[in-house]
């Protein structure tokens, strides 16, 4: 499988990651911008409400830069771990157990695994959020009904870029995923419902195509 359809398909993958690859495709390290008290405010907003979120669940509905729309029932459990399972005839099952993220496609008998800390989901399930290290933010955008922010990894272990969607109260409403040649995934989170007593198997994935005592 070449390095471009494993990007690809981890780009599809709920958007999780804007891209996964060497350091021949990175671009150059955005310079930071200085932030007024208004949207420094807000960066704040955000920080505290990830930091408190738990578990919750609900569903999502994703687009992908060609306008295909797919959705599926999200999990998500703080620290480290998510699951998105896809209705069909997607075919695809997403699970971060803490440290990788691994993606089965049922349809093409596939299986991938990532290091956790190279998506951008890693903004979202790390221990302690905080999105004035370890990220540089680009951009923060009032909106109507809420507000994004945009983020890079200052590290560039992560091409491209996410932009986190909060609503006022604040809650996260979703994210847009736009890999190194400007495609977007977005996702959309809807009946997001904070939760408790998730079953610890839905955040374990293993190779389903490898049998019982198969090495």
């Amino acid at each position: 499988m070449t390095d471009a359809t494993s990007t690809r398909r981890l780009v599809l993958a709920a958007g999780l990651a804007a891209a996964v690859g060497g350091p021949v495709l990175a671009a150059p390290k955005p310079p930071a911008p200085v932030l007024t008290a208004e949207e420094q405010a807000l960066v704040d907003k955000a920080t505290a409400y990830i930091q408190t979120l738990g578990s919750a669940k609900g569903r999502f509905v994703q687009t992908d830069a060609r306008g295909t729309q797919t959705q599926g029932t999200f999990y998500l459990q703080r620290p480290g771990k998510a699951r998105f399972a896809y209705d069909g005839p997607a075919g695809l099952l997403v699970v971060s157990n803490g440290s990788s993220v691994n993606i089965f496609d049922s349809r093409l008998k596939t299986f991938e695994s990532y290091p956790l800390s190279r998506t951008p989901l890693n903004l979202l399930l790390a221990r302690e959020v905080r999105l004035d290290r370890g990220v540089v933010i680009t951009g923060v955008r009032k909106l109507a009904d809420g507000f994004t922010i945009t983020a890079v990894d200052a590290k560039r272990q992560t091409l491209g870029r996410i932009a986190l969607n909060f609503s006022n109260a604040p809650a996260l409403t979703g994210w847009t995923v736009t890999d190194v040649k400007g495609g977007e995934t977005r996702v959309r989170l809807v009946d997001f419902e904070n939760t408790a007593g998730l079953d610890p198997k839905l955040f374990v994935l293993t190779d389903p195509r490898r049998r019982v005592g198969k090495p």
